[in-house]
């Protein structure tokens, strides 16, 4: 059973209030996708709660992890997905390719401090969004800070910013009057990313200008996971009043795009957009933000399911997540 969440602690005092009410949530232009269930749009009534202007840092996850000495998933499962484009030649060489998606290799030794495999370090991305970590992890670092991670619902009314029905937290356009708002791929996937907005990997947390409600990068730079297990046609029906996902599943929400999303591949950038990964998955580009008070997340028992970590070509579903 998941315990209502403590006070947070001093590393999350400063988080956003937000007063809650209800929002237009889902989309249904043609862009979307429907077969993730992104619509139908309706109402949804939240109360108020907190959230965190930022996702989780590779400097206060590291303070978790000092604190507690907890290991990783990546770590006990000795590998994680790592972009082959970010490998040295010695990593790749020792990677598995995952043949649903080319792009992304199985690296051995790859976790959130080593975020490209062996010989690779955080040391000067220390404000970066902490990547690598699995929704167990995630709902961990929460136990020991005193947070949750956000529901559904409150994430995509957070991220709005208070736009009703915009595609992104600053409007319509993605990149308007030319300027780039938000970390993700530019050029020809998965071959040659230009970099044009200023980061080829992760961009800083606080990179980019904060939507209407002070949060930063809610679309692009990382997937971040949700509370809810993940069901296209759940919400159809199931009441909107906090609404905080099906009873169980096999997979975890995971929301916002990364920096490896492109309009030529998925367009998952937008506030609307939905993806999930089964709970002990970990890659490169998902990490979390973190939320608190409100109503607590969903109580029902987890559900276990045999761990998929280990093969990785069951980990592509299809969507820009791989």
């Amino acid at each position: 059973m998941i315990a209502p969440p403590r006070s947070p602690t001093p590393r999350h005092k400063h988080m956003i209030r937000l007063p809650g009410g209800t929002f237009l949530m889902g989309a249904e232009d043609a862009e979307g996708y429907r077969a993730d269930g992104e619509g139908p749009i309706r109402t949804v009534e939240l109360h108020p709660f907190q959230i965190e202007a930022t996702t989780v840092t590779n400097a206060q996850f590291a303070a978790f992890a000092k604190a507690t000495g907890y290991t990783t998933e990546a770590e006990r499962f000795g590998f994680s997905f790592v972009f082959e484009g970010f490998l040295t030649e010695e990593n790749a060489r020792a990677s598995e390719i995952v043949h649903a998606a080319p792009w992304w290799r199985a690296t051995p030794g790859a976790f959130w401090k080593r975020p490209e495999g062996p010989d690779s370090s955080i040391t000067s991305r220390q404000n970066h969004p902490v990547v690598h970590v699995s929704w167990h992890d995630a709902r961990a670092y929460c136990d020991w800070s005193g947070t949750r991670l956000p529901t559904e619902a409150e994430w995509e009314y957070a991220a709005r910013g208070g736009l009703e029905q915009r595609r992104f937290p600053w409007g319509d356009e993605l990149t308007p009057g030319g300027r780039h708002m938000c970390n993700v791929w530019q050029g020809d996937f998965p071959h040659v990313n230009t970099g044009e907005d200023g980061h080829l990997g992760t961009a800083p947390v606080k990179s980019y200008r904060p939507n209407g409600y002070g949060l930063y990068n809610t679309v692009g730079n990382v997937w971040e996971w949700c509370a809810d297990w993940f069901s296209p046609t759940f919400h159809r029906t199931a009441p909107r009043d906090n609404p905080t996902g099906p009873p169980d599943g096999s997979a975890r929400v995971m929301r916002g795009g990364s920096h490896m999303c492109h309009a030529s591949y998925c367009n998952r950038y937008r506030v609307a957009a939905r993806s999930s990964n089964t709970p002990d998955s970990s890659a490169g580009n998902i990490g979390f933000r973190v939320a608190a008070g409100g109503p607590p997340e969903n109580k029902h028992p987890t559900t276990h399911h045999k761990p998929q970590h280990a093969n990785p070509s069951s980990h592509h579903r299809g969507s820009c997540t791989w």
